[in-house]
C-alpha cells in the first residue's frame, strides 16, 4: 500500500484516482501509524508553500516524513510537493522548507508569463527507474509560478524549458520530486505512476 499524504491540500483525489487506475493501492491519510507502514509516500501539493507546511507542521508530520525519506522508503513528491522538499521559498517571504534537497524555490522570470500552465516538455537527464518506457522530450502538465533550483546538478533528473532551463524532476536515492503533474499528464503520467508503484513493491 502507498500512503497518499493529506494535509489539508492538494490533488488528493486525481492522485489516488491515477494510482488505483494503474493498479496500485492507496490509502488518503494523515495517519502515522499507516504512512509509517506504508510501501511508498506521495506528497501532492497545490496551493501556497508556507500554509502546506504549516498543515503538516500541525499533523505532526514533518519528523515522521523526514525520518521515512532517510529511512529509503519510496518517496514520490509532486509539484509543491516537490517543492516543500528544498530547503526554503521565497514564496510570500522566505520560509524554511523540509531541507532534504539543498536549493531554494524561487518565482519564474517576469518575462515569461506566470504562472506557467500547460503542456510542456521534459528532458531526461537522468534515466531513472520512474522513466521506464517514457520516451524523452514526452510531455507532462505543469501548472507552477515557482520552481525548485537545486545547488547542484547532480541530483536533477529532468529539465524544461520556459523562459528558462529549469529542474522538472529531481532524484536523491530512494526520493522522487516532480513539478509536473502525473495524475493530469495522461498516458505518460500514469506511466511515471505505475513506475512509482513498481518501486514501492
Amino acid at each position: 500500500m502507498i500512503a497518499i499524504i493529506d494535509y489539508g491540500m492538494g490533488n488528493l483525489r486525481s492522485v489516488e484516482k491515477g494510482l488505483e487506475k494503474v493498479g496500485v493501492q492507496v490509502k488518503v491519510t494523515s495517519e502515522p501509524e499507516i504512512i509509517s507502514k506504508a510501501r511508498g509516500i506521495v506528497l501532492p501539493g497545490v496551493g501556497a508553500f508556507a500554509k502546506c507546511l504549516n498543515n503538516l507542521k500541525k499533523r505532526g508530520l514533518i519528523s515522521l516524513l523526514k525520518n521515512l525519506i532517510f529511512s529509503n522508503k519510496p518517496f514520490l513528491g509532486i509539484c509543491l510537493g516537490f517543492q516543500l522538499l528544498f530547503e526554503e521559498s521565497e514564496e510570500n517571504g522566505l520560509t524554511k522548507g523540509l531541507g532534504i534537497i539543498k536549493g531554494k524555490v524561487v518565482r519564474l522570470p517576469s518575462f515569461v508569463k506566470v504562472p506557467h500552465m500547460g503542456w510542456n516538455q521534459i528532458k531526461v537527464i537522468k534515466k531513472i527507474p520512474i522513466f521506464t518506457d517514457i520516451p524523452n522530450s514526452s510531455f507532462f502538465y505543469f501548472a507552477h509560478s515557482y520552481y525548485g533550483k537545486t545547488q547542484s546538478d547532480k541530483v536533477v533528473a529532468a529539465k524544461t524549458q520556459y523562459g528558462i532551463e529549469f529542474p522538472s524532476s529531481v532524484c536523491q536515492d530512494n526520493l522522487i520530486g516532480v513539478q509536473f503533474h502525473p495524475e493530469k499528464s495522461s498516458y505518460f503520467g500514469l506511466k511515471l505512476l505505475e513506475n512509482f508503484g513498481r518501486m514501492c513493491r
